[in-house]
């Protein structure tokens, strides 16, 4: 019995029930994710218990009953949607299945009463939330079991919230068409070679190596192949045998390491940016040193080394490192190809840029734009992974011409935590030079990123944009090793220089005798950001803080600040098209949704400019077929969309709401214009930066080396705040995945062959639920007068410097300053150690 309806299916007795409940019964709700039973995105209620359907065989069901977010009907989903307990969507169905089971025990046996934290923690633990959603899961757990939500139909946060939790929203991965065929790449297992034959027996093969017939890290795409079925394909993958010409690889950044790249190689050097890679030359493995963002570098470098040998004590200096960070959105990285009897490309992609990937795809593969239709329905979390067209969509293309059929290729849990994004690790080196006033004098800052294959991971630019206009000398350099490729990851580059920078700025607080908020805010000289300071100044837990290094006993409570900013970025092409169809206002643009709540955003301009009621407007987005629309990277969605729609709307007035009437909508410019005069990848530059500061609280168990973050208070100025809790929802998200970059997120590569150790959820650990501490987001709204629209981006900025805040609060406890991240507990331990 499955959701009540009796189902006999033909399956093998091991097959796991997710398989058989998505591909044989199309219930796409229960999502694989990891198929290791780590992540709870499959689970699905068996006889009322919730399960993980992963690692269920379909024998222990048989003549059991079934029940999956398809079937269920329950307060609890009322509750995700009016408390926002969502973002991207992909794991909302399995935690709604736990959720509701826990409500109905909660309540049987206490009453209609909230729970405290840890047990909602204890009973969602074996869930995960990439997007960080979890304070929303919070309260909508908590609401339903004060049986807030038992008969009332709030008006969900988010337009297609319902969807979500209900399992009815239709990601890529869950794309079925008739004929359809499953792909799979077939990947290097050498970290360094030139490959010499690539045989598999009975199939077409498609070759994805590059001309030089080179790979260059373990797990890089040789061919692809396809079959009826995903294990049949992997099947015949399995089996290729494929011919090496080994060359030593370069598995550290040693001055010692072989040469990943000779020197017309080097030319094709992927990119860990956004396509905006600072020039260099190349030293062997080494890029660089890019100075160009210096400013009077000289003078600073003849200040610090004077003051080096005059051992100036306000002279703070230091060696900072961080880990890879892997993006691992829970839905994969996916594709859908499909080639009609016209020869135009359809694709179903999991895509952050909906509008990007069809030019891409008409330029690779020699079509008229009009003849490319991309889909992106909903997007399981991206986070700035999936841009363009990626390897799996010219696996799919390629593989659906030469077979003939529609083809699907969907990376495994693996091949996404291999080979589908990383925030490159970084060694910078820091010196910090203050003058007798306590005036910012000097600054040095050399960062070397380590992206694998990829060139272009920038941090210590990026210290051009903060704490005033002193002499500073920046130099970033790339050190390629034969490591699987960076790329963009929200906020590239910053998350790097500000674990450095505000470590290093709290250190000359200390040394000045000074309030770490009060040194910022004489320093920075962003005067929206000031008002930040001033409500951190007034939180009742920076006041009551304890002396650094004061605390003595096994826990210790610490509390740190770091501060952020991040460049106001907007698609200035974006346009909005609205059509009246009957009583119902229908927009649409060429975009599409990762989690951030842009429908809602278009939905709720166009209630606001047009006086209508929420039944009344339908946002269509997630197609190629319209007007262009925005990418999802680098905090430019919202404040490209949300102008657009009102130019819209103001139109749709003035033509008068009768039925068949249609307007376009454009995101005109603001005043002053912009900083950039030219668009790269269809962005430009504006005036201004969006900034952040971050407090957080947390306890050091100084016995066990755990690091347990308590609160969080974040505040945010980026202007005007268009959809209030999806926003405040980005925020808290932001945390999560700081706190996940500070404490727990490392990628390990054997040193021997290059091959990606922590490739499942298990070995590599990102936050859950009880991860979260208590947040609180305030939003300054002011100062962005000059925007089209007044309000600017948030994604970014929110969640850049909050590694730094919490190695600022563990040495505000314990007196011990982290220098490399994750602060794991060994390496507390050892900080600790006398």
């Amino acid at each position: 019995m499955v959701n009540g309806v009796p189902h006999e299916v033909d399956a093998g007795r091991d097959d796991p029930v997710v398989d058989v409940l998505r591909d044989g019964l199309g219930l796409t709700g229960t999502k694989a994710v990891c198929r290791t039973g780590v992540c709870g995105a499959c689970t699905i209620a068996v006889d009322g218990t919730p399960q993980a359907s992963c690692l269920l065989p379909c024998a222990a069901v048989e003549g059991r009953a079934l029940t999956t977010a398809e079937g269920l009907d329950h307060p609890v989903q009322r509750a995700f949607a009016a408390h926002d307990g969502l973002q991207c969507g992909y794991c909302t169905p399995g935690f709604v299945v736990e959720a509701a089971a826990f409500v109905d025990a909660w309540r049987a046996e206490n009453g209609d009463v909230t729970p405290p934290r840890e047990e909602i923690a204890a009973a969602l633990a074996g869930h995960l939330c990439r997007c960080g959603a979890y304070a929303g899961i919070y309260a909508a757990v908590a609401a339903s079991c004060r049986g807030e939500h038992d008969t009332d139909t709030p008006a969900p946060v988010r337009v297609e919230a319902m969807e979500k939790i209900t399992g009815r929203a239709r990601y890529t991965t869950d794309v079925r068409l008739d004929g359809q065929l499953e792909g799979v790449i077939i990947r290097s297992a050498q970290a360094h070679a030139r490959v010499t034959s690539v045989e598999v027996d009975g199939v077409p093969v498609v070759d994805l190596l590059p001309e030089d017939r080179i790979v260059r890290y373990a797990g890089q795409p040789i061919a692809a192949v396809a079959a009826a079925t995903r294990r049949e394909a992997q099947a015949i993958a399995e089996s290729a045998r494929i011919g090496y010409e080994p060359f030593p690889a370069a598995l550290d950044d040693g001055p010692d390491a072989p040469p990943v790249y000779d020197e017309q190689s080097r030319k094709n050097a992927r990119s860990s940016s956004e396509g905006m890679t600072v020039p260099g030359g190349w030293d062997g493995n080494v890029r660089g040193p890019f100075s160009g963002a210096s400013k009077r570098a000289g003078k600073a470098a003849t200040l610090i080394d004077e003051a080096r040998r005059r051992d100036d004590p306000l002279l703070v200096t230091g060696a900072f490192s961080t880990a890879v960070q892997v993006h691992t959105p829970l839905e994969p990285h996916a594709c859908v190809a499909r080639w009609d009897e016209r020869g135009d490309l359809h694709l179903h992609l999991s895509t952050q840029t909906l509008a990007m990937a069809a030019e891409q795809a008409a330029k690779r593969w020699k079509l008229d734009e009009s003849r490319v239709h991309v889909v992106a329905e909903h997007v399981g979390g991206g986070f700035g992974a999936k841009s363009g067209i990626t390897v799996e969509s010219v696996a799919a293309v390629e593989l659906a011409r030469a077979y003939g059929a529609p083809v699907r290729v969907v990376f495994s849990r693996a091949e996404e935590l291999t080979d589908a994004g990383s925030r490159p690790g970084s060694k910078t080196n820091i010196a910090l030079l203050a003058d007798d006033k306590g005036e910012l004098a000097a600054l040095a800052i050399d960062v070397r990123g380590r992206g694998g294959v990829s060139i272009g991971s920038a941090s210590a630019s990026l210290a051009r944009l903060v704490y005033g206009k002193a002499p500073r000398r920046l130099r970033d350099y790339d050190v390629v090793t034969n490591e699987p490729p960076g790329t963009p990851f929200r906020g590239p580059g910053a998350p790097p220089l500000l674990w450095a920078l505000e470590q290093a700025v709290d250190e000359m607080a200390h040394r000045l005798g000074e309030d770490p908020i009060v040194l910022r805010r004489r320093w920075d000289g962003n005067p929206k950001r000031h008002a930040l300071y001033e409500r951190a100044l007034e939180l009742p837990v920076w006041r009551d803080r304890p002396r650094s290094g004061s605390r003595t006993g096994r826990f210790r409570r610490g509390v740190g600040v770091a501060v952020a900013n991040w460049i106001y970025l907007v698609a200035t092409a974006t346009q909005v098209e609205l059509e009246v169809e009957g009583d119902v206002i229908v927009a649409r643009t060429a975009t599409q949704d990762i989690g951030t709540g842009v429908r809602s955003v278009i939905a709720g301009v166009l209630r606001e400019e047009l006086g209508l009621p929420a039944e009344r407007i339908r946002v269509e987005i997630g197609s190629s077929a319209t007007v262009p629309g925005p990418p999802a990277l680098g905090s430019r969605s919202t404040t490209s969309v949300a102008p657009a729609a009102r130019d819209a709307a103001r139109r749709l007035l003035a033509q008068g709401l009768t039925h068949g009437a249609k307007v376009v909508g454009r995101r005109r410019g603001d005043r002053g214009g912009y900083v950039t005069p030219f668009s790269v990848q269809g962005m430009s530059i504006g005036r201004g930066f969006s900034g952040a500061v971050h407090v957080t609280e947390v306890e050091v168990d100084t016995r066990l080396g755990t690091i347990r973050p308590l609160s969080v208070w974040g505040g945010i100025t980026a202007g005007r705040i268009y959809a209030e809790r999806p926003a405040r929802n980005q925020c808290e998200g932001g945390i999560i995945q700081g706190i996940g970059y500070a404490l727990y997120e490392e990628r390990h590569i054997d040193p021997v062959t290059g091959t990606v150790l922590t490739a499942n959820l298990e070995d590599y650990r990102i936050p859950g639920i009880g991860d979260t501490p208590e947040m609180t987001i305030h939003f300054h709204q002011e100062g962005w007068d000059h925007v089209n629209g007044g309000g600017v981006g948030l994604g970014e900025v929110s969640t850049v410097g909050v590694a730094a805040s919490v190695a600022n609060a563990v040495h505000n406890a314990t007196g011990w300053r982290p220098h490399d991240l994750p602060i794991r507990p060994d390496r507390l331990l050892q900080g600790l150690a006398p």
